[in-house]
This record gives structure tokens, sequence and C-alpha cells, in this order.
């Protein structure tokens, strides 16, 4: 089980995701350990898009977190920023980018490259939003006819 992964396990209840709508294009997204976020395009919320481009970003740095430590320290600091090119004719996305924003000032040269490929190859590995993307999983979007609650 990759890093990213820690928190699944063979129940699918533990790894249960539903959102609740709240409003006009408001809804509530939560998980079954009790996290929520606000998604529409109001004040406070995120988008969609906003959503997939932070599970890129933080899914790279949660798979790259102890490469990093290992050369850093347990207490090093970074932000994941992200970035897209969007089709806006097709309402999607061409290209994600993340950057990853974190002081190597104190490592020497070949200390710096071995980490940084180190890094990349546990991103490569272990994120499972950024394999997802690059293998162009399929999704099925499912009506159900009942109340919901």
């Amino acid at each position: 089980m990759s890093e990213t992964d820690l928190s699944e396990n063979d129940d699918a209840t533990a790894r249960a995701l539903w959102a609740e709508r709240t409003g006009t294009r408001a809804y509530t997204g939560r998980n079954s350990r009790g996290a929520q976020v606000l998604v529409g395009d109001g004040e406070g919320e995120f988008s969609p898009g906003e959503l997939l481009q932070l599970a890129l970003a933080t899914c790279s740095t949660l798979s790259a977190d102890h490469r990093l430590a290992h050369a850093l320290g347990e207490d090093f600091t970074a932000v994941a920023g992200v970035s897209n090119d969007k089709n806006r004719d097709e309402n999607r996305y061409n290209s994600l980018t993340v950057e990853i924003v974190t002081d190597l000032s104190g490592l020497d040269d070949a200390t710096r490259a071995k980490t940084l490929e180190r890094a990349e190859l546990a991103i490569e590995k272990q994120c499972t939003v950024g394999r997802t993307l690059a293998a162009g999983a399929p999704h099925t979007i499912l009506f159900t006819d009942e109340v919901a609650g």
C-alpha cells in the first residue's frame, strides 16, 4: 500500500465519500472520517477543478514527503503550488503543473540531485492521483431514483 493510501483499507465504509447539496450550485463534500470541504462557485468554496488540482499537488507532496524529510529534516517546510493550461473551448485542462517549493540550499549538489531524483521516483510510484490522470481513467455517472438523505 502506498503512503498516499495509508488511510485507506479494505473496508469500503472507511473510504466512503459523498457530497450533499446545500444550495444552488453548492455542495459539501464529506468522508467517513469527519472531514468536509465546501464545493461550488461561491465565496469560501472550492470548484471541482480546483479540488482536482489540489488533489494532484498534495498527492505529489505526500508521496515525496519522506524523501524530502530524510534529506531536509522532519520539520522542513514546503508549499505546493499548482497551475493549469485550460482548454476553454472543450471545458477541460490540457495539462496541470505542480511546483513544490522548499529550501534545498543546505544540500550539496550531489545530495540535492539524489534527493530530487528519489522524490520524483516516489511521486511517480506512489501518487495515486497523478497515476490515475496519466492513465486516463474512465468514469461512469449513475442516477438513482430514491429519496436522498
